[in-house]
């Protein structure tokens, strides 16, 4: 489902940092070896299927790359 951010991303919260990545050497073969976090937040969003929802999403992100991978994991109403 393509997912595009409508409004401001507040609330970031940190899930795992370093080792505790699991996926961190797959993100390091794919991006870059960097200090890779996994993040959470609660935005505004639009899709295909609902428009203007909250949703609770995470994805990585790392100084000097930026995010990447978002993943949708709950629709709030």
């Amino acid at each position: 489902m393509h997912l595009k951010i409508v409004g401001r991303i507040a609330n970031v919260d940190l899930v795992a940092s370093g080792k505790a990545i699991r996926e961190r050497k797959r993100l390091w073969k794919v991006y870059g070896r960097a200090r890779w976090r996994k993040l959470k937040a609660l935005p505004t969003c639009n899709s295909q299927m609902v428009r203007y929802a909250m949703r609770k999403i995470h994805w990585y992100e790392a100084h000097g790359i930026g995010a990447k991978e978002y993943k949708i994991k709950r629709i709030i109403d």
